[in-house]
């Protein structure tokens, strides 16, 4: 049975979890957890909160599996659920903020700590990930709508007709944000 359902595509697993079979809807989970745990990640920016969202998109997936009607592929639609699951963690956080008790600098954990590379000119790692800490951040402050499309361009390096489709808006309205999105990165990192 597990054979089966590996060499399924996304459209027959969904068809046999809509019939009651749970094999296939983990089967689902197995092919798409990963990729969504990361966009959640680079949203949240906290593992616990990404762990979270992506538990609440997979049971909201399930629970309302039957009203998908395939006019978005299964990961597009699932994206779009993990994504307002973040969105709304991040509301709730902001309405109730929490203090870390990890001890980290800005909330970041020993988890976050790089070893730089010895084989490359220390010079050119520190300033390479000072822009990228930099870049990090300017995203960061970005309004979430704007936030949102960079972060899915990004994990997903995908068209955008494809990051319009995740995001679950117009292309005109994608192709807005990014550019919006570009010019205030510029100014704020200029």
């Amino acid at each position: 049975m597990q054979a089966i359902l590996e060499t399924s595509n996304d459209e027959m697993l969904v068809a046999a979890a809509k019939t009651g079979e749970h094999l296939a809807f983990s089967e689902l989970w197995n092919r798409h957890s990963k990729k969504i745990f990361s966009t959640m990640y680079r949203i949240t920016r906290n593992r616990q909160d990404a762990e979270d969202a992506l538990q609440d998109a997979f049971l909201k997936a399930y629970v309302h599996l039957k009203n998908f009607d395939g006019r978005s592929t299964f990961s597009t639609w699932l994206t779009r659920i993990a994504i307002n699951s973040a969105l709304m963690i991040l509301r709730r956080k902001r309405a109730h903020p929490e203090i870390s008790m990890d001890g980290g600098v800005e909330g970041e954990t020993w988890q976050h700590w790089e070893v730089a590379d010895r084989r490359v000119n220390t010079e050119e790692h520190y300033a390479r990930s000072e822009r990228e800490h930099h870049l990090k951040r300017a995203i960061h402050r970005l309004r979430p709508a704007l936030r949102t499309i960079v972060e899915i361009q990004q994990v997903h390096d995908s068209s955008i007709k494809e990051i319009a489709e995740i995001a679950g808006i117009s292309v005109a309205a994608t192709k807005s944000r990014l550019l919006r999105a570009r010019t205030v990165l510029r100014r704020s990192l200029g």
